[in-house]
């Protein structure tokens, strides 16, 4: 089959259309939902409320609330996983000893599945039979709150983030530095230019459109977080640690206000996509200069 062989349209239409109505009919049926009071208990008929359920929502503080929370853990978590990231990647692409054991070892964390590490994470930092606080009595600390104050059980599910996705990040950014000229560094050798300066002058700046990437691609996955928290603290001490999709969940399936949460569900859209575009705005210049 050639380039411009007609047959291909056979192939490819029907698979396109498809994809279209599994993916645009939720999406059309959303929106429309999201101006329309929906509850299925008690139930009631659909009534047409226009803007409504967004006011609703923007003047609601727990919207704002968690958005902020769910903008700390992302915002937290990205910035660890790649800094972290980074170093690792480097450390690998140095060819240390050892380093096929460590490229498997650093990557485990991300094939499990995120509620498994959540169970493990609870386990582990639980507040009275937890491992870790049985290991913090016997050297004579007390218990600490890890999952029952807001701070320590904010902080305890950034580390398990951090842990699970920074191999994500490794992987990306080591598949980067193997695809770097070696001729450039070998003419700063020339140079006397030291490790950091390499670093610095060569290997960040050829590496700033794959980081990009990386970190706007884990921001967007942050932010959809809700297995690790449903798990860990189900949102709380209270509702210190809910995200916006834990948000929804609790609105969409145990409240069953499906308008509201539409609705909810499209402000959460606006959000990421205005944090995206700020994010890329803030970074273009320096993309360009780098180009």
């Amino acid at each position: 089959m050639t380039r411009n062989d007609p047959v291909k349209h056979f192939f490819i239409w029907p698979a396109l259309l498809i994809v279209l109505v599994i993916s645009i009919f939720p999406l059309v049926y959303s929106l429309t939902s999201s101006f329309m009071s929906m509850r299925l208990v008690p139930p009631m008929p659909p009534r047409f409320v226009g803007f409504d359920n967004y006011v609703s929502l923007l003047q609601n503080p727990r919207f704002w609330h968690v958005t902020g929370t769910t903008t700390l853990i992302a915002f937290t978590a990205v910035a660890f996983q790649y800094v972290i990231g980074f170093a690792v990647a480097l450390a690998l692409n140095a060819r240390v000893p050892g380093e096929g054991v460590f490229r498997v070892g650093f990557l485990l964390p991300m094939l499990v599945a995120p509620v498994a590490v959540a169970l493990v994470a609870r386990q582990v930092l639980n507040p009275t039979m937890g491992p870790l606080n049985e290991f913090m009595t016997l050297v004579g600390f007390p218990n600490l709150p890890f999952l029952t104050q807001t701070s320590w059980a904010l902080g305890s599910i950034i580390v398990v983030e951090i842990w699970q996705w920074t191999p994500f990040v490794i992987l990306m950014l080591l598949a980067g530095l193997q695809t770097l000229p070696d001729d450039v560094y070998e003419a700063a050798a020339l140079e006397n230019a030291s490790a950091w300066q390499q670093f610095r002058d060569i290997t960040f700046p050829m590496m700033l459109p794959i980081s990009v990437a990386v970190v706007f691609i884990r921001l967007i996955e942050s932010y959809k977080i809700i297995d690790t928290v449903f798990v860990m603290t189900g949102g709380g001490p209270g509702v210190s640690t809910e995200t916006l999709t834990l948000f929804a969940y609790q609105e969409g399936f145990k409240k069953f206000n499906l308008g509201y949460t539409s609705a909810l569900s499209f402000l959460f859209l606006i959000v990421i996509t205005v944090i995206g575009l700020v994010y890329l705005a803030i970074l273009k210049p320096y993309l360009e200069k780098h180009r």
